[in-house]
């Protein structure tokens, strides 16, 4: 059995609970928040203990997994503390919000010996399954061209549900947060980035972050891609897509969170490629179905003692790709990802 302890009980926290209590041989053991009510009706749902403190639920010796769902400023603080105590860990993502955090995660998880596992749900959604194994097989042939678009509605309530919404130092803008998996998602499907140009802005709230950014992309393997992210699509959302275009097929997944397939088109067809077409999942919200895949994916890494597939190296990939759009923004000027450093803390200042 792995016992997990689920640390910040917000809005995400309910789907490491649902997925949790699906997973055999997994068991929520406790939950953590600082407001007790939020702490207790995530202990309910999950059927388990609670506390208020993180440092006396580190301390549980039961506990062999923390499932960090807290601010994304908090990954970094609350990651080591987590390793220190010999516990794995799977943080939600961004992992952190500067290279030189992320670092520290990973090398403090390495000193100590505990996994460190990164939520990237999306990548576990059926159409980018199939997508995936699309490019794998070499279906696209040579790849030249990707579109991300990412077009949510966010009003002021929102932000200001939360204190640390829309902060520098808490939460990041719709680089770091809102978009993060679909950076992410262009990244892994597509390749290394070689540089990028970003444009970003704040249009329609007071936050003090952007609420909206587009981006060009180019890639070590010659494709290039645009980048498009905004929480003003009013007054609600209209999609969360990917598109990649090569010499032998066009494809996009569209739906508001990567979930649906809008065109499936290859020169050389499939027989699966009608399935596929019809491969709608439809998720409740934007966070999607991808936990339960992703969770099960932990139990079994730690349970046969292997390597996590979404470490925190991997997980902190998207993000210097992220950093670059961000200096990108601030300088004026191409940014090259391979340049981007553990000195590159931040450019909202």
């Amino acid at each position: 059995m792995v016992n997990f302890g689920i640390i910040g009980c917000g809005r995400v926290s309910g789907k490491h609970i649902d997925a949790l209590k699906q997973i055999v041989g997994a068991k929520i053991v406790a939950v953590c928040d600082i407001n007790e009510e939020k702490a207790q009706k995530a202990a309910i749902q999950a059927g388990c203990k609670y506390y208020t403190n993180y440092d006396e639920l580190l301390s549980d010796q039961i506990i062999d997994v923390v499932n960090i769902c807290t601010p994304s400023g908090m990954h970094p603080e609350m990651t080591i503390k987590a390793a220190r105590a010999g516990k794995s860990i799977v943080c939600e993502k961004p992992i952190a919000l500067t290279m030189k955090d992320a670092s520290a995660m990973i090398k403090e998880c390495k000193q100590n010996r505990v996994s460190l596992f990164v939520v990237k749900q999306n990548r576990y959604n059926p159409p980018i399954v199939h997508l995936k194994e699309a490019i794998d097989k070499g279906r696209f042939g040579r790849i030249f061209l990707a579109n991300i678009t990412v077009r949510w509605s966010r009003g002021q309530d929102y932000y200001d549900q939360d204190a640390w919404r829309g902060k520098i130092l808490s939460d990041g803008g719709v680089l770091l947060n809102q978009t993060s998996h679909h950076i992410d998602m262009i990244r892994w499907l597509l390749g290394d980035v070689s540089s990028v140009i970003c444009k970003k802005a704040t249009f329609a709230h007071e936050i003090e972050t952007e609420d909206t950014a587009i981006a060009l992309l180019k890639y070590k393997n010659g494709a290039i891609a645009t980048y498009e992210g905004t929480t003003c699509a009013f007054p609600r959302d209209l999609e969360g897509s990917i598109s990649i275009l090569g010499e032998k097929g066009s494809v996009k997944i569209g739906g508001f969170a990567m979930n649906k397939v809008d065109v499936w088109q290859f020169a050389e067809p499939h027989a699966i490629d009608e399935h596929i077409v019809h491969s709608i999942t439809n998720p409740p919200n934007v966070y999607g179905f991808g936990h339960l895949p992703m969770l099960k994916e932990v139990v079994r890494s730690l349970q046969a003692n292997q390597e996590p597939k979404i470490d925190g190296e991997e997980g902190s990939k998207s993000l210097r790709v992220i950093i670059a759009m961000l200096k990108s923004a601030k300088l004026n000027k191409e940014v090259f990802v391979d340049e981007i450093s553990d000195e590159d803390v931040n450019y909202y200042y």
